[in-house]
This record gives C-alpha cells, sequence and structure tokens, in this order.
C-alpha cells in the first residue's frame, strides 16, 4: 500500500465532503438576510417565516461544516507534519484569523438570529443575518487566500536548507494578496452564492409543485431566482479571470485543463474530449486558437505546452481536462437554468411551470458537482507541487505515518461520513416536509 496515495485519497476525501457545506452556508446567508431585509422594508409575513424557516436549513449546514472542518486541522499535523513545519509560520495565519475574526463573527449571530428573536428588535435581527453573512464571506477570505498562497507564493522568503527548511512571512499583505487571491474569492464566493441560492430555489420549486405554502415559497423563489441569475453570470468573468491569472502564473496547469501537449503553440479552446497520456496527444472538439482570443484577443498568442516539463512534473492530465469542462459545461447549464427561470417569471408563469419547477429542484446537484470539479482541477492542476514550485505533494508527508492507520483512518472516515450526511439529509428533508411556519391570518 502507498502511504502517499492513501494520504492523498484521505485528505481529498475529508476536503471534498467538508466543501459540500461552506459554499451552502456562504449562499444561504446571502439570500437569508436579503429576505429578512425585505420584511423589514415591507413588513411583508411571508418574507419573515421564509427567512425563519431557511435559517434552520443555514444553521444545520452550518454545524455539519465546521464538525467536517475539525479533521482536516488534524490531518496536517499527522499527514502532513512535513508540510506543517515548512508553511507553518505562513499557513497558520490566515487560518487563526479565519478562527478569531470570521467564525467568532458568524457563530455569535447566528446565535441571536436562532435565540434572539424576543429579546432583540427586527432592525438589530436584519443586521444580525447581514453579519453572520459577513462572517461566512471573511471565513472564505482566509480560506482562500491560504489556498492561493500554496498555488502563487509570495511575500515569504525560505531559511534553512533540506528537511529544516522553512517558509516565513516578510511581507504580509504581499502574503494575503498574493497573485491569484483576488480572481480565486471572487470565483469561489460567486459559486457559493449559486450553491446557496439554488438550494433555496429548489426547496421554493417542491413546495410549487405540490402546491404548499404557495404565497411564501413564490415570493422566496424569486428572490432566489435573481440571487442565482447574477452568480451564474458572474461565473463566467470571474472564471474567465482565474483563467487569464492560471496562464500567467501557473502556465502548466492551464496547459492540463485544455489537454495542450506542445511547447509554444496557440491553445485550442476545447468542449470536451479524450486524453491520451501515454501518446501525448488529445482527441477533442474545440476552436483553435480559442484560449488565446479569451486570454489577449490574439489567437496566434503561443503557451507552454505539457512537453516542456518532464512527465514527473505534469499534473494527472486526464483528471484535470475532465473535471475542468465539467465545471465550465455544468456553469453554462445553469446560466441557461437561471436565464429560463428569468424568462418565465417575465412571462408570469414561474410559480406554475412544473418541468421548470423540476428543473430548479435539480440545480443544486449541477452546482455541487461544478464546485467538486472546479475544486479538483484547482487542486490536482497543481500537482505534483503541494506549495507551487516549493514543495512536493510526495515531500510533505509526514516521515512516520505509517500506511495501515491511513487505510484504517480512510475507512473510519469514510463509513462516518456516510453516516453524517445521511443524518444531514434525514434532518433536511424532515424540515422541508414540516415546512415554514403559517403566516397568521390578518384580522
Amino acid at each position: 500500500m502507498d502511504v502517499l496515495l492513501l494520504s492523498r485519497i484521505q485528505f481529498g476525501l475529508t476536503v471534498g465532503f467538508h466543501f459540500i457545506y461552506p459554499p451552502l452556508s456562504i449562499g444561504m446567508s446571502v439570500v437569508i438576510a436579503v429576505l429578512y431585509g425585505l420584511y423589514l422594508k415591507t413588513k411583508d409575513e411571508a418574507y419573515e417565516r421564509s427567512a425563519d424557516f431557511f435559517l434552520k436549513l443555514f444553521a444545520l449546514t452550518f454545524a455539519v461544516g465546521v464538525a467536517t472542518g475539525i479533521v482536516m486541522e488534524f490531518e496536517f499535523g499527522t499527514n502532513w507534519a512535513t508540510y506543517s513545519r515548512y508553511v507553518g509560520d505562513i499557513f497558520g495565519s490566515p487560518l487563526a484569523a479565519e478562527g478569531v475574526f470570521a467564525f467568532f463573527l458568524e457563530s455569535s449571530f447566528l446565535g441571536i438570529l436562532l435565540f434572539g428573536r424576543k429579546k432583540v428588535g427586527p432592525k438589530v435581527h436584519f443586521l444580525s443575518a447581514v453579519l453572520v453573512s459577513a462572517g461566512a464571506h471573511l471565513s472564505a477570505l482566509w480560506i482562500i487566500v491560504a489556498n492561493s498562497w500554496m498555488q502563487t507564493p509570495a511575500g515569504y522568503r525560505i531559511e534553512g536548507t533540506g528537511l529544516a527548511a522553512r517558509a516565513r512571512i516578510t511581507d504580509f499583505w504581499a502574503m494575503v494578496f498574493n497573485p491569484s487571491t483576488g480572481e480565486r474569492l471572487s470565483h469561489t464566493l460567486s459559486s457559493s452564492w449559486l450553491a446557496g441560492s439554488t438550494l433555496i430555489l429548489a426547496v421554493c420549486a417542491w413546495y410549487l409543485i405540490k402546491r404548499q405554502h404557495v404565497a411564501l415559497a413564490g415570493k422566496t423563489a424569486k428572490v432566489a431566482l435573481l440571487v442565482a441569475s447574477a452568480a451564474a453570470l458572474m461565473q463566467l468573468g470571474t472564471g474567465h479571470l482565474s483563467a487569464i491569472k492560471v496562464s500567467q502564473t501557473q502556465p502548466i496547469k492551464l496547459a492540463a485543463m485544455e489537454g495542450h501537449w506542445e511547447d509554444d503553440q496557440p491553445m485550442d479552446l476545447n468542449f470536451g474530449g479524450v486524453v491520451d497520456e501515454a501518446n501525448q496527444r488529445t482527441f477533442a472538439i474545440g476552436i483553435p486558437g480559442g484560449v488565446g482570443m479569451l486570454v489577449s484577443m490574439n489567437p496566434s498568442q503561443k503557451f507552454k505546452g505539457l512537453k516542456s516539463v518532464a512527465p514527473a512534473d505534469r499534473p494527472p492530465v486526464q483528471a484535470v481536462f475532465q473535471t475542468y469542462h465539467i465545471m465550465v459545461g455544468l456553469g453554462m447549464a445553469l446560466i441557461g437554468i437561471t436565464l429560463l427561470g428569468l424568462f418565465l417569471w417575465s412571462r408570469g408563469i414561474l410559480e406554475t411551470f412544473k418541468p421548470a419547477l423540476w428543473v430548479f429542484m435539480a440545480s443544486p446537484l449541477l452546482a455541487q458537482v461544478a464546485i467538486q470539479a472546479g475544486w479538483f482541477t484547482a487542486e490536482l492542476g497543481r500537482q505534483p507541487w503541494i506549495v507551487y514550485n516549493l514543495l512536493r505533494t510526495s515531500d510533505a508527508l509526514s516521515k512516520t505515518v505509517q500506511a495501515e492507520a491511513v487505510l484504517f483512518s480512510l475507512i473510519l472516515f469514510t463509513l462516518l461520513y456516510i453516516l453524517l450526511f445521511a443524518s444531514f439529509a434525514y434532518l433536511g428533508v424532515r424540515k422541508v416536509l414540516r415546512g415554514p411556519e403559517p403566516i397568521a391570518p390578518k384580522a
């Protein structure tokens, strides 16, 4: 058994499972804050009842996200101790900031939202919802800072050599605003808004199909659809900026994303296909020179190819190619779904056109798969480096960890996560079936 492979699978499992929940909570927090704001402005109880109801789903998502995030902290010290020693001075700073500022802000005001309804007024309640959302976004900021530094290191120096080597911060703000932070943060946040808003839209679609809580579901569906539409369209812009940054800072990752082998040649913009890594060929349908058109409006622009580096320095090309195109394809599908929703709204049939309502119910799954595929693209595309061009993944592994121990914990985590997800799904479905509190009839 290969201890490196097992450790990578284990970390991929734990991070991938955890990453289901933060995007949902970030997106849901935005819609909930808007609903409370609309209630404050209009005094329409439908908005307040809807916000109260989805707040319960948010709290459930937040709790599972916190529980699954703790596991990764331990893995840095058990499976990846060499990595932790190498970048602890840098990686620990944004993680500490995330815990001290973002998590404290989010959890404190979430307590007011959940338990302080009778002790604070509507304005404070709305402010609490805004601050919960702000805390969720701050949390994303610091996590993206830490991960972006691994992609595009900046503001550091290396002290020592060999096993004693350490990365030290020389410029904190250069580390925070490293070359890829802005693009990756905007892309992550817009995908999170899409994930959370489509989940709320799906629940509302279910109620509309079943003709339950129709007034509440109709109004909430429109709010969620507006957020989802804006987020889906933003994905085009933020994704474009992210691709440009990758072309500048991680050219081999970009080559893997498009299956581009030949060095110093224009790069095709592929819509899908198959990579033959053994023969260093890609069979795909695409636009010749399309990547150059997107990056610089020059179809003749030349890019580095996978052949420019040794095979040991290439990422797993087939996996990166496929996950990248899954992400792009699903992102375009979600744009189509949200635009369809806006069209049906303009025609006055959004709440009654059942075929579209069934499609809306599938949209959260599409968003989740797209997010996971995007994460795999970003992380697999960086390989074989855990810190790009500084530390290889194979060198970051703990020197004493045993394959048997990793395999045992991997099996244990898999079973635990299956149970945890089943519990999350059961409690979430139970809350949805129970539905929001009915609106009291006016006297």
